[in-house]
């Protein structure tokens, strides 16, 4: 019967896997499959451009990125290997439209088709622009841009550090304006201004200035410029950059942004102390200008020596309105030599009659006067003295001394009158009407004699 044997099956289903009459294919094994629909996705697809919107961004800790693709109806996913991702010109993020470049290519492992990325750009200035305001809004919540922040600049930096490219009109133009203004001592840090990696030399080259010793063989800046010429936003892009964003804001030393023209505006600028809307405005808002602080110094100058003499200019002034109101001095001594002479007429009739009166009186009382009553007087006056100097001479106690009594008296000069007195005595003295002698009383205190002392010498006469 037919079906009998397994090649004479012809049937839909069964429990073991018979072949079919007229099929010369064998089964294929999934890695089989895989591996021939990953070649014909490879080959037909060898290199595409996708523009979507990224989601799911994550980078491995290998440095890989992993991502999807998405717009209105599909997803697809995405990798992009550590080579590509570092020469990135922006660092992705969920929600930024980009268009990557790469090839399709299938992962064996979950049945799914990717695109592996070799190269990924913002979709547009738009995105772009998308993406800047997105960052802008996110370190402006952090308190990056405050005003609060923002430092006065030196009034004149004694060195300035610029943070630009080497080559170019830029550091010249600098220079050149530095020159004409205030010569200063300035340190050019050499960097990209564009490009892959020149978001990362200009934060490294703040992170330098800042890292200079105070007082070292390179001195550390007192202000720091970074600058660059005018440019397309993709061109300014790097001072867009987080990385130094967060070095301007982070930095000790006062920074001047000076990115682009003066329609230009970067992150870097919401970030610095000053912005400058060129490099040549950066460096007249470094420094003032020379002759006008000469100038300065010169009216400052002539202020102080208006000051000084002001109130030698106001003393002497003052003294010639003074002058003026006083009266000149032959006036005031006419006026003093005339009550002179008043008084000395004064005087001179008061004198005058002065004698008149004494005259009169005298005149009047001549009586009083006769030589007999003066003669009386004289007598009487002469009793009088003569009483007192007898009183005298008997109060004298050196005169008793001539009937040859003595007088004792201590070594003072003080008269003893008593036996107990003159016993406390080391030394007495007699007086005599004709000297004096020096004695020592017999119950008087001795002193405890010196050795090999002479014997005390006969009294003698003073």
């Amino acid at each position: 019967m037919p079906g009998d044997t397994p090649n004479d099956y012809d049937g839909d289903g069964g429990l073991v896997a018979k072949g079919v009459r007229g099929d010369n294919a064998a089964p294929l094994t999934i890695t089989e499959i895989s591996n021939l629909l990953k070649r014909t996705v490879e080959d037909r697809f060898g290199f595409v451009k996708l523009r979507g919107e990224l989601s799911g961004v994550k980078r491995a800790a290998s440095g890989h990125l992993y991502c999807c693709l998405k717009d209105e109806g599909a997803v697809i996913d995405g990798v992009m290997w550590r080579g590509g991702v570092q020469e990135l010109g922006f660092v992705p993020e969920d929600g930024i439209e980009v268009v990557a470049s790469g090839k399709l290519t299938t992962y064996p492992g979950r049945s799914k088709y990717q695109i592996v990325i070799e190269r990924m750009e913002i979709a547009g200035e738009g995105a772009l622009l998308a993406l800047l305001e997105k960052t802008r809004r996110r370190l402006e919540a952090e308190g990056l841009f405050a005003l609060e922040r923002k430092r006065a600049l030196p009034y004149i930096p004694l060195v300035i550090g610029v943070i630009t490219s080497p080559t170019g009109a830029v550091i010249r133009d600098i220079l050149h304006r530095l020159a004409d203004r205030f010569p200063s001592r300035v340190l050019v840090w050499p960097v990209l201004v564009q490009g892959q990696g020149s978001a990362e030399q200009v934060a490294a080259a703040l992170r330098g200035f800042a890292d200079l010793a105070e007082g070292g063989a390179i001195p550390r800046p007192d202000l720091l410029i970074v600058a660059r010429g005018g440019g397309s936003i993709e061109d300014l892009w790097s001072f867009n950059e987080e990385i130094v964003v967060r070095a301007i804001a982070g930095s000790p030393i006062p920074v001047i942004s000076a990115v682009g023209h003066e329609t230009d505006t970067t992150l870097a600028d919401h970030a610095a102390d000053r912005r400058a809307p060129t490099p040549t405005a950066a460096a007249e808002m470094a420094v003032p200008v020379l002759r006008e602080l000469a100038a300065i110094i010169d009216e400052f100058g002539l202020r102080l020596r208006k000051c000084a003499h002001r109130p030698l200019t106001l003393g002497r002034e003052r003294l010639d309105a003074r002058l003026l109101r006083m009266p000149r001095p032959d006036t005031l001594v006419a006026m003093k030599g005339q009550k002179l002479d008043e008084m000395a007429e004064r005087l001179r009739r008061g004198l005058a009659d002065r004698a008149s009166r004494a005259r009169h009186v005298l005149q009047d009382d001549r009586h009083r006067l006769s030589a007999p009553l003066l003669q009386a007087n004289w007598r009487n006056a002469g009793e009088r003295l003569a009483a007192l100097e007898r009183v005298m001479r008997s109060l004298d106690p050196d005169s008793v001394l001539q009937r040859g009594y003595a007088r004792v008296t201590d070594a003072a000069g003080h008269t003893l009158t008593t036996a107990a007195e003159a016993g406390k005595e080391r030394a007495l003295t007699l007086r005599f009407r004709d000297g004096a002698l020096g004695v020592v009383p017999a119950t008087a205190p001795r002193k405890r004699p010196a050795a090999a002392a002479p014997p005390p010498s006969q009294p003698k006469l003073l």
